[in-house]
């Protein structure tokens, strides 16, 4: 099965339910203050919107990109609910010749939460195609899981390889300021699919203008 068709059947047997829920990752809500410097947000791998929408409430103009068409529907049930006008886009990010031209350099945040989904070959890929949305000043925002999340087992991939530590990070955002890098636990309540004690790992890094 391809990526598509893994993450449609997951967010499909969640039924009515949103498998990671419909409030915002923890780490990015509380760094409110510093998104409101920006005034447009692209959340990659967004699944079900739940971290797209939040952001559109918060006043950003907001674009979406999630390989998985059942997910982008339930984000937009999600958004219509609420009232919220996000740019929603059924894209593989890591498709050959992605993202488009017209994407490149144009947004002031780029959000990846939990998208620990490839190994190391794919992960770099992963992030240059995030470094080439972000805009000359604006900044990446990154969540994920930390090698010990292996112990918790509460959410997140089964391959050590594909989880952060602060080594890889800092290796690849060498060429960027890295803002803030922070590794920690924290009880995680994220729907169905993240829930239980966590090791998280936290980063904000920007682009050099």
């Amino acid at each position: 099965m391809n990526q598509e068709s893994i993450w449609s059947a997951r967010y499909r047997d969640a039924g009515d339910d949103y498998l990671f829920g419909t409030e915002p990752n923890r780490f990015l809500a509380h760094r409110l203050d510093l998104l409101q410097s920006g005034r447009t947000a692209l959340s990659v791998a967004d699944g079900e919107g739940r971290n797209s929408v939040w952001l559109a409430e918060q006043g950003l103009e907001v674009t979406a990109i999630e390989i998985s068409a059942v997910a982008v529907e339930k984000a937009r049930h999600l958004a219509a609910g609420r009232k919220l006008d996000v740019n929603f886009i059924q894209a593989d990010m890591l498709a050959p010749g992605w993202p488009p031209e017209d994407m490149h350099n144009a947004f002031d945040w780029v959000v990846g939460i939990f998208i620990q989904f490839v190994g190391p070959a794919w992960r770099d890929k992963q992030f240059e195609v995030m470094k080439r949305l972000t805009r000359p000043g604006g900044r990446i925002l990154l969540q994920g899981y930390t090698p010990k999340q292996l112990e918790y087992k509460t959410g997140g991939p089964s391959a050590v390889e594909n989880l952060y530590t602060k080594d890889v990070l800092r290796e690849a955002f060498a060429d960027w300021e890295i803002e803030e890098l922070v590794e920690y636990e924290d009880d995680v309540q994220e729907g169905k699919g993240h829930k239980g004690r966590s090791a998280l790992i936290g980063m904000v890094a920007r682009k050099p203008e």
